[in-house]
């Protein structure tokens, strides 16, 4: 191997550790909303959630970390780039999925995706077409590259909208609630690729609903009024809940009394009897209770908001969870 292979093999290695680093990052908007609030961040290769209820300031942090919004104090660095002093260079590095991709309703998918990739600088006819057609393949969007947009499922839109933050190929990828009003097939789909496109280049996924995570995410950051609360691997969250998921299995008067104390996570109901896995912010469990040995990640991240009660604002970020079934 030469020399200049190696340094570069270096040089990408560094890059890679440390593709996004946000320090004592503060935000607020005027008229005095305070969105961010002293975030400190880093971000290497691979697929990272940012996890959070609505309104908790992901869309606006990932806003500034596109070069969207210029932040209140802090500084946020793409590759060693400033996104305040150097935004071409970040725009460069960075593919961009917001959470209203949509529009161009009228327009034929390989058109939208060759029109976006000229505003990404891809000039050279030839090359551009060539990407274009491979990344419509990778996207599984080649059968339809005639079609309208109009025409396109929910979850082929929301791939459409993943294939023009790639099209220029950038080294990191920043995805804002990816899977708003897909259908549960589409989710796993999505959280799939996901994964898959995190193997060689940084993913930021900010997102409310838990399940959009998977397996392959690296690290879970969560953001709760402006403030990170946690960051770390998804099994160092469910170490957290040890003690504090629990299932029973109560009679139907004592199911209301259960419910109506603790946060209960789902309901199932087989061959008639009723039976709840819940969270608990202290030991105090229901009676007959017995503690789940390996919580759910979504069980997880509601028991941590619990513990600061802060259930309320997570629950409908476990989307789907409750459910009775038969």
């Amino acid at each position: 191997m030469s020399n200049s292979t190696q340094a570069r093999i270096a040089q990408d290695a560094i890059a890679a550790a440390d593709s996004i680093s946000i320090e004592d990052l503060s935000h607020t908007y005027k008229g005095g909303q305070k969105a961010l609030d002293g975030v400190n961040l880093r971000f290497g290769l691979g697929l990272y959630g940012l996890l959070g209820p609505n309104g908790a300031g992901k869309s606006t942090l990932m806003r500034i970390i596109c070069t969207l919004l210029e932040p209140t104090a802090g500084r946020v660095r793409v590759c060693g780039h400033d996104v305040t002093k150097d935004r071409q260079a970040v725009r460069a590095l960075l593919g961009y999925l917001p959470q209203d991709f949509g529009g161009w309703r009228l327009h034929r998918v390989e058109e939208v995706l060759d029109t976006l990739a000229q505003m990404s600088g891809m000039l050279d006819k030839k090359k551009r077409h060539a990407r274009v057609s491979e990344v419509l393949e990778q996207m599984g969007l080649a059968e339809v590259a005639d079609r309208k947009i109009k025409k396109l499922s929910g979850g082929m839109v929301r791939r459409l909208g993943v294939a023009q933050a790639l099209v220029h190929e950038p080294r990191i990828l920043v995805v804002d609630e990816p899977t708003v009003g897909l259908d549960p097939e589409e989710r796993i789909r999505f959280r799939q690729l996901m994964t898959d496109l995190g193997r060689d280049r940084t993913i930021v996924l900010s997102t409310h609903i838990v399940a959009d995570l998977g397996a392959g995410c690296q690290e879970i950051a969560i953001l709760d009024d402006g403030q990170i609360l946690f960051q770390g691997p998804p099994p160092q969250l469910v170490a957290q809940a040890s003690g504090h998921v629990f299932e029973v299995a109560p009679s139907a008067e004592d199911a209301e009394a259960i419910e109506a104390r603790y946060e209960i996570v789902s309901t199932n109901v087989s061959n008639g009897q009723i039976v709840l896995r819940g969270v608990a912010a202290t030991d105090a469990l229901p009676p007959q209770a017995t503690l789940v040995a390996e919580p759910t990640l979504e069980e997880s991240y509601l028991a941590f908001m619990e513990a600061r009660g802060r259930t309320s604002a997570a629950r409908d970020d476990t989307e789907g969870s409750k459910g009775t079934q038969s």
